[in-house]
């Protein structure tokens, strides 16, 4: 599996690009600057791109813009945004159009290896890794509105979860309940949210945040 990396600490980066090689990812480039990331994105097509949100030479969003320009350019392309801090405007910038893997970590996860390498491989895989607390603040600020609001406080639970890219099985296991009655709870989650039920957990995970990003 090739990975493109972008990120501008060389500690950090060094140390991401022995992770990752230990764990059978075959490095296809790792850079430290936005107009690197663009060139390496668009010369080199990757499995999967693992991007800090903020590069040189501006240090604001270069990365993400870079990853979300790779996207247009590519529809699908897999991207795993790292970031400091939870933005909620990042995350729904690269939530907006619900194609391919994506996910949105922060960096204090990257120190717990099998969580990192696990995102990693659930992304490039077409899956979805979203760091709890970007979770937590997607869904607390539509906590109020209408339909999200009239969901009863396990299914917001099991929503949450839902968006971390969990299985049903993995949700009852984590919610010490039978799989029969999360998978009674997202057939309720999805009634009430007006989604359209899909067998694909993927799928369902995208449609979900897409539906937490619209009207943004």
């Amino acid at each position: 599996m090739r990975v493109v990396l972008a990120e501008d600490l060389f500690l950090l980066r060094d140390g991401l690009v022995r992770l990752l090689e230990a764990h059978d990812f075959e490095i296809a480039a790792a850079v430290e600057s936005g107009p690197e990331l663009a060139r390496a994105l668009a010369e080199l097509e990757p499995d999967v791109a693992v991007v800090d949100v903020r590069l040189p030479p501006t240090h604001t969003d270069e990365g993400l813009q870079c990853a979300l320009t790779a996207r247009r350019d590519r529809p699908g392309l897999p991207v795993l945004v790292l970031s400091q801090h939870v933005e909620q405007l990042y995350a729904r910038e690269l939530l907006a159009d619900g194609s391919g893997g994506v996910g949105y970590l922060l960096k204090d996860r990257v120190f717990d290896a099998e969580q990192f390498v696990d995102a990693v491989r659930r992304v490039a895989a077409g899956g979805t890794a979203m760091d709890p607390q970007v979770i937590q603040q997607l869904l607390s600020r539509r906590a109020d509105d209408r339909p999200l609001g009239g969901l009863t406080p396990r299914e917001l639970e099991v929503l949450e979860l839902m968006a971390q890219g969990r299985s049903n099985a993995a949700i009852a296991g984590q919610l010490v309940v039978t799989e029969r009655a999360i998978a009674k709870h997202t057939s309720n989650i999805f009634t009430k949210l007006g989604l359209e039920v899909s067998d694909d957990d993927n799928r369902r995970v995208l449609a979900v945040l897409a539906y937490l990003d619209r009207d943004r």
